[in-house]
């Protein structure tokens, strides 16, 4: 039986592509991402993305059960949303945080990280190629938590 992953992206990551490209880069983050559910067949990966925290929040509560494993951009949600990270503390699987550019050297408001708590790993700054680090990483939790 496959090992279900969840991608899961907050606010604002639907525009990645458009969206301030010097800084997140001109490739379509959906289509990305469609390609590596391809790429790493051997997952049965789902993705999600909302710009509401409730939506999001709901999701993870909804997933709780039947998830191996979380991968999660919060967008700016990392920096305000306990709602956010008590959803992310039910969680019983392997969660891995990423962020497309380097949030922890920019603005002083980024620098507050609600999620981190509850992060197995952080990866950020490199670009949405992030996703496919993220991808291999979880793969690595998920086989030693086999043995």
């Amino acid at each position: 039986m496959k090992k279900t992953i969840h991608i899961i992206n907050g606010p604002n990551l639907n525009l990645i592509g458009t969206r301030e490209p010097e800084m997140y880069g001109t490739v379509n983050l959906t289509k990305y991402l469609d390609e590596l559910t391809v790429a790493y067949s051997s997952f049965e990966i789902f993705i999600y993305q909302s710009n509401s925290e409730g939506e999001l929040v709901d999701y993870l509560q909804k997933i709780r059960h039947q998830v191996s494993g979380i991968i999660i951009n919060p967008a700016a949600y990392t920096h305000t949303s306990i709602a956010l990270r008590d959803a992310l503390a039910l969680q019983q699987c392997p969660i891995i945080e990423v962020h497309i550019s380097a949030v922890s050297h920019r603005e002083n408001f980024r620098q507050t990280n609600l999620i981190k708590d509850y992060s197995w790993s952080i990866i950020e700054a490199k670009g949405i190629e992030g996703y496919r680090i993220a991808l291999d990483r979880m793969k690595e939790f998920l086989e030693a938590d086999r043995n």
